[in-house]
């Protein structure tokens, strides 16, 4: 870890979900860190005070410290419990487009624009019930023979934010953390509706949007607009690409959710997927795989395939 302290939640001894906070290799209680502050038991409390919480942490985290549970021994969740919105962002880097252009011409009978369009297109997942934290299995569905993975940078929202600009627009950011937007390739398409595509069907169900493993605060990363972005299944990578390949900026995504509804503390902005998913070769998730995603400054997250038994 590079700088000041990363926010995440995890298990206590009772089984609660408890915000932490990461200096180092420690994990300490931010109840511990920020006393008399009821906010701090968890992040999202801390996200909406933001402008109060952040100074007080990165003070806390440039203090010399004793105490605090190693990382290693720490039952770590995902960070946001839970965001609630998540937006995701569809078709925006530019090198996916180009692998997923035949897939979308067999589908609505053209081929995608290859231009960049006025504005970002987005569909929303489910929160509690799909998002899970580093390490926990993810249970494929049993309704799908096709999971695919795409590795994203994930926005969290700091504060309420309304017709923000594009220019201001990462003002608006507490910080940044890994999503994996799994989604069921075989429900894309449903026959005899007057509908193209099935977005609920394909993107939300149990276990659907790990997320994790930390929020890195967006005053440590000195351009989110440049970080690499990489993806392994059963250590084979798949994804390799840098979050500067965007068709949609992150500010121009924020603007442009903004301008619909007010985003809230919390709320979470999964960015597109780059090229490397595994529907253009055919690839899909099975029980017993592994999927671990890097992206600079924030991480990696894994988590290992499984059963359906529910």
């Amino acid at each position: 870890m590079s700088d000041g302290y990363r926010l995440l939640s995890y298990r206590d001894a009772a089984g609660h979900s408890r915000a932490g906070v990461l200096v180092g290799d420690r994990v300490h209680p931010a109840a511990d860190l920020l006393a008399d502050t009821p906010e701090a038991s968890s992040v999202i409390g801390l996200l909406k005070i933001w402008d109060q919480a952040h100074p007080r942490l990165h003070a806390a985290a440039k203090a010399p410290r004793s105490g605090g549970t190693p990382l290693s021994d720490v039952a770590v969740l995902a960070p946001v419990l839970y965001p609630g919105a998540l937006f995701c962002a569809g078709a925006n880097y530019w090198d996916h487009l180009e692998e997923m252009a035949e897939i979308a011409k067999r589908t609505t009978g053209k081929a995608p624009s290859m231009t960049k369009g006025a504005e970002p297109w987005f569909f929303m997942k489910t929160a509690a019930g799909s998002i899970v934290g580093p390490d926990a299995p993810v249970r494929l569905p049993n309704f799908s023979k096709q999971v695919d993975w795409e590795a994203e940078i994930g926005v969290v929202i700091a504060r309420p934010t309304r017709n923000i600009s594009e220019k201001a627009a990462l003002d608006a950011v507490a910080g940044y953390l890994i999503v994996n937007d799994l989604s069921a390739r075989d429900l894309m398409k449903r026959e005899g509706t007057p509908f193209i595509y099935d977005w609920v069907g394909q993107k939300c169900f149990e276990d659907g949007a790990p997320m994790g493993p930390w929020l890195t605060p967006a005053a440590y990363i000195k351009d989110p607009n440049d970080l690499p972005i990489k993806l392994w299944v059963n250590g084979v990578l798949k994804q390799n690409s840098n979050t500067g390949r965007m068709v949609h900026s992150m500010a121009e995504q924020i603007a442009y959710i903004s301008r619909h509804v007010t985003l809230q503390p919390g709320d979470v902005i999964a960015t597109g997927t780059p090229a490397g998913v595994g529907m253009p070769r055919g690839e899909f998730l099975k029980i017993g795989d592994v999927v671990k995603i890097e992206i600079g400054e924030c991480g990696t997250l894994t988590n290992h395939m499984v059963a359906d038994s529910g």
